[in-house]
């Protein structure tokens, strides 16, 4: 096995030992946070931990009605700007803690009168010495090159922090059983990828609070599958690229129950009538019975709570697709853990 697939089994374990050990401390940051005046939300990550960055800034929109953006880290490491955030929150996302575009910004953040938070997997990093309060991934070292335990670690600590900011209550709690639940898919993976070795390009198409993971899994595919995989929302699939989309052409789909439904079903009507293989990660049986291929996901895995186990068996396919095509996904070609850019 690799050592991938072993990092996306243990992810229940990771996110229940991060709910355990780092919720006393998300009370006490959000009674902090309540009483400070904020404006406005600034996620600065690079890789999965942008992805989970996109995730975020959905979620905290929803749930907070604060404005959250997604810091160009160059806009300070390259061009020096001077931004007024005396009334932000900047929050500075990195499994190593060890990026320094993203820790250059937070130091340029507090410096403009910024309140910081680091979300990482290592105490005592460079990230974690430098933002204001620091949450931490429970994760244990990740060995493999592709992030999987502490992206999902990343996106929980969203769910924290918004459960802390706003009265919308998120039952959190539940991720990892059902993160537990999607992992029995494994069986159904491997038999699925066969399907997709020689598959060289692809689309993964996500919505709302999906959308991050569309990113996501394109990344994975990329980095571990060698597959030129880009990632469009549905609502923009319509807007030029469904040009590309030709017979037999892969789209891969994040379609949970919930608002983005329609438009998931819109997009599946239209590849049927190309003639495309549809392959969707879902928990509605009216998704699946339309899709070429799918993943049914259990029921009761509403739509708020859906962007973690919906990720796990497209984590699954990336890892086993590399498998079958008989590449390392523990070590991509060109690649390393760490990745520094200024």
């Amino acid at each position: 096995m690799s050592l991938m697939l072993a990092e996306i089994a243990e992810q229940p374990t990771v996110l229940e030992k991060t709910i355990r050990l780092e919720t006393g401390k998300l009370k006490k940051l959000g009674v902090f946070l309540r009483e400070r005046p904020i404006d406005l939300i600034v996620l600065v990550a690079r890789g999965s931990s942008d992805n989970a960055a996109f995730f975020g800034r959905y979620l905290l929109e929803i749930t907070t009605g604060i404005p959250v953006s997604l810091s160009a880290p160059s806009v300070f490491t390259l061009y020096n700007a001077r931004l007024k955030l005396n009334r932000a929150l900047v929050i500075g996302v990195s499994q190593s803690g060890e990026g320094a575009d993203i820790n250059q910004v937070l130091e340029s953040a507090k410096k403009s009168g910024a309140f910081t938070l680091g979300i990482t997997n290592f105490a005592d990093s460079t990230l974690a010495a430098i933002a204001d309060e620091t949450l931490l991934i429970h994760a244990g070292r990740e060995k493999s090159v592709a992030a999987t335990k502490t992206y999902t670690g990343q996106m929980l600590h969203f769910y924290l922090l918004a459960s802390v900011l706003a009265e919308t209550k998120l039952a959190y709690e539940k991720i990892p059983e059902f993160t537990n639940q999607v992992l029995k898919l494994k069986s159904q993976v491997e038999e699925l990828v066969q399907r997709y070795v020689f598959m060289e390009n692809c689309v993964v198409v996500g919505r709302g609070l999906n959308y991050g993971n569309s990113y996501e899994l394109a990344l994975k595919l990329m980095e571990t599958c060698y597959v030129v995989a880009e990632r469009f929302s549905s609502a923009d699939f319509f807007h030029g690229p469904l040009a590309i989309v030709e017979r037999r052409f892969p789209v891969i789909l994040f379609a949970p129950q919930g608002v983005t439904q329609t438009s998931s079903l819109d997009l599946l009507n239209r590849l049927k009538e190309l003639h495309a293989d549809s392959f969707s990660i879902t928990n509605d049986e009216k998704i699946a019975a339309l899709s070429s291929r799918s993943l049914l996901l259990p029921e009761e895995i509403g739509e708020f709570l859906s962007p973690i186990p919906f990720i796990v068996p497209a984590q699954l396919f990336a890892a086993l697709l590399a498998e079958a095509k008989g590449l390392d996904a523990d070590a991509p070609r060109s690649l390393t853990k760490v990745t520094k850019t200024i």
